[in-house]
């Protein structure tokens, strides 16, 4: 066994709780959590890194949380992906009438929504799209306010689409 090698397993017994926990408390499971961990050894091996003691926890513990960051975003894709190809689904039942009626109900929603903030924040967000940051500066209100606008709006084109498949 080598002088790397054997670093390497020292920092596994010394470091594998802490990387374990935090990939578990990210992830909210058990098998992945332990194959970041693992990873992590493993891209160490292969790359032949050597860390130092006072910095080897910090530089782990950072590798986990960036290999878990990647996860998520990628389970965020996937799921996006899922739910565009079952709204395509949906949109391919849907009669070219009804589809029709739906989007000028939703026109006509956003030319109603309250107060006009709302109607600017939509039109901002999902036309523009811009960030919620980039809105709040344009507007000079707080991000937490734009959210708090938008997800009014959204509540209201929610139940003016409700009224009109009635």
């Amino acid at each position: 066994m080598t002088q790397q090698e054997r670093q390497i397993e020292r920092l596994f017994k010394q470091h594998y709780r802490a990387m374990y926990r935090l990939a578990s408390i990210l992830l909210h499971d058990d098998d992945e959590s332990k194959d970041i961990v693992h990873d992590v050894f493993a891209q160490l091996l292969s790359e032949q890194v050597e860390l130092r003691d006072d910095t080897a926890q910090s530089y782990l513990l950072l590798s986990v949380r960036n290999k878990c960051l990647n996860v998520i975003r990628n389970r965020k894709i996937h799921e996006q992906v899922h739910r565009y190809l079952m709204l395509a689904d949906e949109l391919e039942q849907t009669s070219p009438e009804k589809l029709e009626r739906e989007i000028e109900a939703l026109r006509a929603g956003i030319n109603n929504l309250f107060p006009p903030i709302c109607q600017e924040v939509i039109s901002l967000h999902f036309t523009d799209g811009l960030p919620f940051r980039e809105i709040a500066k344009r507007l000079g209100v707080s991000e937490t306010t734009i959210y708090k606008h938008l997800r009014n709006a959204l509540d209201q084109l929610r139940q003016t689409l409700k009224m009109a498949e009635q």
